[in-house]
């Protein structure tokens, strides 16, 4: 059986953390890889989950660094 590698993309974090907690990177894991055995068959053994977190000034967003981007969006909506 083929191999599935998830990679998982998430940027930014909650005010005050650097990033993910051991146990959010666990979950995250476990959920994505329990997902693909359910929905693909795929077995845990065969499945590779990556987990890569973007600081919010290295993430783009509709041509602006997102926390630019947040800003003006705000700014409307507010």
């Amino acid at each position: 059986m083929p191999i599935v590698t998830i990679q998982v993309t998430r940027e930014g974090t909650t005010p005050g953390a650097a990033s993910l907690t051991a146990e959010e990177k666990a979950a995250l894991i476990r959920g994505s890889s329990q997902l693909l055995l359910d929905v693909l068959g795929k077995p845990l053994d065969s499945t590779f989950v990556v987990i890569e977190e973007v600081d919010t000034d290295n993430w783009g967003w509709g041509g602006l660094p997102v926390p630019e981007f947040r800003r003006r969006r705000a700014a409307q909506t507010g």
